[in-house]
């Protein structure tokens, strides 16, 4: 269903059940007020609709809203009671929700969705009235339904950068899928080229066809996030495509692992921009990026280096003691009662000039200031 059929099936049922002629474009707005917003405008704004298991606001509970709305759009008073009555309920009945796109976007973001669930347990849940808040799994499948994938295309076509990065999300290739079929690339070329198919070589030249798709559309919508200035889909972008636009704009904030960031400016041979990042990643409490900086940026700023050192004892690990352990070949911890090869691992501690005294007592201070802050945020 998409949203000018959402719409069209609650204009019929409501002119059905009001004998009241109601003009399309005052649907969406009674739409957006059952819903809680003053119009549709501020609904599209920020929100898109989906399947109620998925929302992150049901039906409002409080008709008035949808009743004033309605008399505002010059209907009559006992007109307006029916459609308040009538409205929530069509749309419940159609198991219709709304989901504003930044909650969208988090979902995706995290670990609580697969690409690919199996089918059967999705419906099994839906038909269960299974809420995707109580399960730590969202089948993509389900929840990129088509109402809401019409409304994030609508969205990124009026321009909005964060509509534009969830349908990247949604359409980004999936790395734990299954490896391309041995041939499928061949077929998907006969295919285009004019072969009839069938069987197993049609199976997988669609297929492969389906996934050139999803990357087309991935790439295109983070690209276009990216030009729109949103900041993780140009460090996105730099990610997966080398473009250092997101450093060359010298960005301060992004939804992202600051060490990661570093990581993503080494790859583009960008060292200012990865000792900036360790350094965010470091003074957030992150002990590898302290002995990081240490190795491969401050060498020649002992005060520093120092103040990194002082900065992960107060974090609970001394950067300057060696730490190994036995291990397995496999890289598992080594066991007696296994017996076998025994393998060293670990990295030895990093090796620093002492400070001077007055000098010293400045770097355990910085440290300590830096560890407040770290405990204070």
């Amino acid at each position: 269903m998409t949203i000018k059929e959402l719409a069209y099936s609650a204009q019929k049922q409501l002119e059905t059940g009001t004998n009241q002629h109601f003009k399309r474009t005052h649907i969406y707005e009674l739409l957006a007020a059952t819903f809680g917003y003053s119009s549709y405008a501020a609904l599209a704004a920020e929100a898109v609709f989906t399947k109620q298991a998925f929302a992150s606001r049901r039906l409002s509970a409080n008709a008035l809203l949808v009743r004033s709305r309605c008399v505002e759009l010059a209907y009559p008073v006992d007109i307006a009671k029916l459609v308040a009555a009538s409205l929530p309920e069509f749309l419940a009945e159609r198991e219709i929700g709304i989901i504003r796109v930044a909650d969208l976007v988090a979902t995706l973001q995290s670990d609580s969705y697969v690409p690919d669930d199996d089918e059967d347990e999705s419906l099994e849940r839906e038909g269960e009235g299974w809420d995707g808040s109580d399960d730590r799994w969202v089948n993509l499948r389900v929840l990129a339904s088509p109402i809401l994938l019409d409304g994030l295309e609508t969205a990124a076509q009026g321009g909005q950068a964060l509509a534009h990065y969830a349908l990247a999300l949604i359409h980004a290739p999936d790395e734990y899928g299954d490896e391309p079929e041995v041939g499928a690339d061949y077929w998907y070329q006969r295919a285009k080229v004019g072969w009839v198919l069938s069987g197993v070589e049609k199976e997988w030249a669609d297929a492969h066809a389906l996934k050139l798709s999803k990357a087309e559309k991935h790439e295109r919508h983070l690209r276009e996030a990216a030009r729109l200035g949103l900041p993780v889909a140009m460090l996105a972008v730099a990610n997966q495509f080398g473009d250092p636009a997101f450093f060359e704009q010298g960005i301060e904030k992004v939804d992202a692992d600051p060490a990661m960031v570093a990581g993503i400016a080494e790859r583009l041979s960008r060292p200012q921009d990865a000792r900036k990042w360790l350094a965010v990643a470091a003074t957030s409490g992150d002990v590898e990026a302290m002995r990081q900086l240490i190795e491969d940026h401050d060498q020649d700023d002992l005060l520093q280096c120092w103040t990194w050192v002082y900065l992960a004892r107060l974090a609970g690990t001394d950067l300057t003691a060696d730490v190994y352990r036995a291990i397995h070949e496999d890289g598992s911890d080594y066991d007696d009662d296994v017996g076998g090869p025994m393998y060293a691992d670990g990295q030895d501690g990093v090796a620093l000039e002492a400070l001077p005294q007055e000098m010293d007592a400045v770097a355990r201070r910085q440290a300590h200031e830096i560890f407040v802050r770290i405990n204070a945020s």
